[in-house]
């Protein structure tokens, strides 16, 4: 047999983690969004879509789950024309695992339909990557992890149902990118089970 295994998007406070199959990046606290608070072009500096936060969750039949692993196609700010500097913002740490750990986990926020708060932000970001917070490391262009280099989310070894620590993402706009709904990407979580 081989482990059940879903992707997962926290939304709230608490959080919820709900099952999905594809996500939108927007500018409010959302799983599905639909059309509503689409990220927002910027007349000076950037803007931000809400952050989000990704796992995987297993179960049923397995030994054991581990080396979790995440990456991109590595085109994302061209292919999303975010602009000059542009680009999708993935949380990582400046040793060591790169996912967030549920416990650490932190609601997205902003100023719905307008911006969300830029992950690095000293008073406003994720309270686990922040600037300040312990282990820190600038979040980085997500296009730099491909599959021939992925980026390490847990290094934990799970022998029974659970979930992994979170990828946490973000897109950066500038105002000379294009406005508008963007082609799907994929973003592709990889793991070693026995």
């Amino acid at each position: 047999m081989v482990a059940t295994v879903n992707v997962e998007e926290g939304n709230g406070a608490s959080p919820t983690w709900t099952v999905i199959t594809q996500g939108r990046y927007c500018t409010r606290d959302s799983y599905n969004p639909g059309l509503n608070d689409p990220c927002v072009v910027p007349t000076s500096s950037f803007n931000y879509s809400y952050w989000k936060s990704h796992r995987i969750a297993f179960s049923g039949t397995f030994t054991q789950i581990n080396n979790i692993r995440w990456y991109t196609g590595g085109t994302i700010k061209t292919d999303w024309a975010l602009g000059t500097g542009g680009k999708l913002l993935v949380g990582i740490k400046s040793t060591g695992d790169n996912g967030c750990p549920t416990g650490s986990y932190d609601q997205a926020a902003g100023t719905q339909g307008t911006t969300g708060y830029d992950m690095d932000d000293t008073t406003n970001g994720h309270t686990y990557y922040k600037t300040g917070t312990s282990n820190h490391s600038a979040p980085a262009d997500a296009d730099t992890y491909v599959s021939g280099s992925p980026l390490t989310v847990d290094s934990n070894t799970y022998t029974s149902a659970d979930a992994s620590y979170h990828v946490v993402t973000q897109v950066k706009i500038f105002t000379d990118a294009t406005q508008g709904d963007k082609a799907n990407t994929t973003l592709t979580f990889r793991y070693d089970e026995i």
